[in-house]
């Protein structure tokens, strides 16, 4: 009996949480491992219930067949956690799904700066307009646009990457045949639509939720464009955070209920952009030969170049050496008192994380080997510490302290 089989097993399972599903990989490696487990084992994995150990015990593979079936007469592939095309970078986030049901042609997305679009519904013309603009510039760029594909935001944003001739990732919350629209095929064409979910699987609104975790996963940074205060963008923004991922936010007027949750965003740390390459430059780095500025942008909308050398500054009038002293011991005064009070305020978990931060910055997992807790723990405490000001993001998954350290 093929080993796929109990991949789809274990992913079709209804009952069964996707961070208990991901546990089980945790624990035994693959999908095989699991189904043979000793009677009573599964239900000591850590992260499963007593009601989901239950519906593990009951090891029926009679719907796997099914689902071989139906992938065939829908023409989807099957990505296993095992398999060298399931990526790298989503399988590092909390809960990565055993299975991706794919649609297209996926790109090996560990080699692309691909960026997730997303905002509200019931977008404005502005929304709309600069969901479009954005995702093309990003594509042109050299980046691929991932997808949710709902109305408003998302949509715009899809449309605009293939309309530049690029990449776009649809990510689903249902099963493949619950997402017929013109818009998917042509996703399908010039990209892949994914899904965790089996063919025949029934609709769940936490669906859509656990979209975020693989929308974000397979992305290298968000943008949000247009959401309001309370909306399902700023819970995948939130998602994103956790998971290390770069954010930015378009600005929107100061007294549009659309645009509060996105200004809040950008009050709260997000970086401003109000175009592609302002996105897609800061992640140049991480991506040598193929990032590129969009030279068919109008002059004013591809931003300044980012700037490689110190800036000169400007020649000062020669000071006393008594006026020199004073203005050091005041700037070491003030600095001392803003380092006590910034610590003062911090956790012990919190401060454990902060030691392990070097000056020049360093990548979460580094933080994550140094402090011995897990990546989960650092990333929520890193993502408070950004939002209260103490930590910075950086490009390539690294954080550098915004305290000056003696």
């Amino acid at each position: 009996m093929s080993a796929l089989k109990y991949w789809i097993w274990l992913s079709s399972l209804e009952g069964v949480s996707v961070r208990a599903k991901a546990a089980v990989i945790r624990r035994f490696g693959d999908a095989e491992s699991a189904f043979f487990a000793p009677s009573g084992v599964l239900g000591e994995t850590e992260g499963v219930s007593p009601t989901e150990a239950a519906v593990l015990e009951q090891r029926k593979l009679g719907r796997a067949d099914e689902i071989l079936g139906d992938c065939e007469a829908q023409n989807l592939s099957i990505v296993t956690m095992q398999d060298a095309l399931y990526p790298k970078r989503l399988r590092a986030i909390w809960a990565p799904p055993v299975v991706l049901y794919v649609k297209g042609r996926l790109p090996h997305i560990d080699d692309e700066a691909a960026i997730a679009v997303v905002g509200t519904r019931a977008a404005s013309p502005y929304g709309i307009k600069m969901s479009r603009q954005i995702a093309g510039e990003i594509v042109r760029c050299g980046g691929i646009v991932v997808s949710g594909l709902t109305n408003g935001v998302d949509a715009a944003a899809a449309y605009g990457a293939l309309s530049a001739g690029g990449v776009c990732v649809g990510v689903l919350g249902t099963a493949h045949e619950m997402q017929e629209s013109e818009l998917s095929r042509d996703v399908c064409q010039r990209g892949a639509l994914v899904s965790e979910y089996a063919p025949g699987t029934r609709s769940l609104k936490s669906f859509f939720r656990d979209r975020n975790r693989i929308a974000s996963g397979l992305s290298v940074g968000v943008v949000a464009i247009e959401a309001p205060e309370k909306s399902g963008t700023l819970l995948f923004t939130a998602e994103a955070l956790e998971q290390g991922r770069e954010i930015f936010a378009v600005p929107g007027n100061a007294d549009a209920a659309g645009c509060r949750g996105t200004n809040n965003l950008l009050k709260e740390g997000a970086t401003p952009v109000t175009c592609g390459w302002e996105v897609m430059r800061e992640f140049s780095p991480l991506f040598p030969g193929r990032i590129k500025r969009d030279t068919s942008m109008p002059p004013a909308e591809q931003s300044a170049p980012v700037q490689t050398t110190a800036p000169q500054r400007p020649e000062r009038p020669e000071k006393s050496p008594e006026s020199v002293q004073k203005e050091v011991d005041k700037e070491k005064s003030g600095a001392y008192i803003d380092l006590r009070e910034q610590l003062a305020s911090l956790s012990e978990t919190q401060l454990k994380i902060i030691s392990a931060i070097d000056k020049e910055g360093t990548h979460i997992d580094d933080i994550v080997e140094r402090t011995g807790l897990g990546a989960a723990a650092v990333l929520t405490q890193l993502t408070v510490m950004t939002v209260k000001g103490i930590v910075r993001r950086m490009p390539g998954n690294r954080v550098a302290l915004n305290v000056q350290r003696r």
